[in-house]
């Protein structure tokens, strides 16, 4: 059974910075391109961040100089650091593990920027 859970969410004044965790079990952890992805109320889903198995690592345009995704393959977890937070980053993040056919998705956690 596939599980991904997100931890680390929470209220943070903007300015803040928090750090996001998501600990994957039931999969080849290393094989698999990790992503995080967001969404706030009444808005689509966005993508965040994506590392692939290679660590080869993508950000999406508001996180870009702000945000930082990593992975550690010895616990199975990848990370996204998030400095600088803005009232726009407001929104529930989930984390991903894709590799071709497959794509697992977290719970999400919450993020709560006040301003």
């Amino acid at each position: 059974q596939v599980q991904l859970v997100e931890s680390g969410g929470g209220l943070v004044q903007a300015g803040g910075s928090l750090r996001l965790s998501c600990a994957a079990s039931g999969i080849i952890f290393s094989i698999f391109g990790m992503g995080w992805y967001r969404q706030a109320p009444g808005k689509q889903r966005e993508l965040v961040a994506h590392i692939t198995s290679g660590a080869t690592t993508t950000y999406a345009e508001p996180g870009k100089g702000r945000f930082t995704i990593s992975r550690d393959n010895a616990k199975n977890t990848v990370y996204l650091q998030m400095n600088s937070l803005k009232p726009e980053d407001t929104a529930v993040y989930y984390c991903t593990a894709q590799r071709r056919n497959y794509d697992y998705w977290g719970q999400g956690t919450q993020v709560t920027v006040s301003s």
